[in-house]
């Protein structure tokens, strides 16, 4: 009978109302406990998905911005040297000037352009002043320029040249040769020279465009 009334007892606990409805709270604040938890993982895992989009875009900007730069210098920012005095006044022994390496993609080289060209192997370039375009033809005459028989002084800086050099009988340009001249003619090496000779296109470096130093001299050309 003992064993009777505990089974009995156990039995009347059990359907307590009171029993039921404290396991029903405590399953309840089990619940919300872990509806809570994941709630929180997910906002954790939005948190880092923005942060990591923000750090693509911003690596992404400065990439641009250094490709910019990059292109910047290699399009503008060419410095080339002049070495002696054949562009004197424009440009001075010394002068470092930027060289614009695109221009003449996008048009032909024209006629009073002062430019940096390659000159032989070993790398070094000069800077001189295009007097004659292609298909014209170079002479120099009585000190004068003569393009196509007549005089030009338009664009170009020489007059008086006593030294006609390969100029002395008419020199007629190919289709993409150029014929240049230092603007101080008594100090250069250039297109009258058999060691620089009509310059082809190929062989211009780009359009000198900014001196760059030293200091006192900083301007646009």
């Amino acid at each position: 009978m003992q064993g009777l009334d505990f089974r009995k007892k156990r039995g009347r606990t059990a359907g307590k109302p009171g029993t039921q409805k404290k396991r029903a709270s405590r399953g309840g604040l089990r619940f919300e406990d872990k509806k809570r938890g994941l709630h929180f993982v997910q906002e954790k895992d939005h948190g880092i998905r923005i942060e990591a989009k923000e750090i693509i875009l911003w690596a992404v900007e400065i990439l641009i911005v250094c490709m910019a730069a990059v292109f910047i210098v290699a399009a503008f920012g060419q410095r080339v040297s002049v070495a002696g005095d054949s562009m004197s006044p424009v440009l001075k022994n010394g002068n470092v000037v930027l060289i614009n390496r695109v221009v003449y993609n996008f048009m032909e080289p024209s006629r009073g352009d002062i430019i940096a060209f390659s000159q032989g192997l070993d790398g070094r370039y000069s800077v001189k002043r295009i007097v004659g375009l292609p298909g014209e033809t170079v002479q120099i005459a009585d000190g004068k320029l003569l393009i196509n028989g007549e005089e030009i002084t338009e664009n170009i800086h020489v007059s008086g040249i006593g030294y006609a050099g390969l100029a002395e009988e008419p020199v007629e340009l190919g289709e993409d040769e150029y014929f240049v001249m230092g603007d101080n003619h008594t100090a250069s090496d250039d297109s009258r020279d058999p060691g620089t000779g009509n310059i082809k296109k190929d062989d211009i470096y780009g359009q000198a465009w900014f001196i760059a130093g030293p200091a006192a001299d900083m301007g646009m050309i």
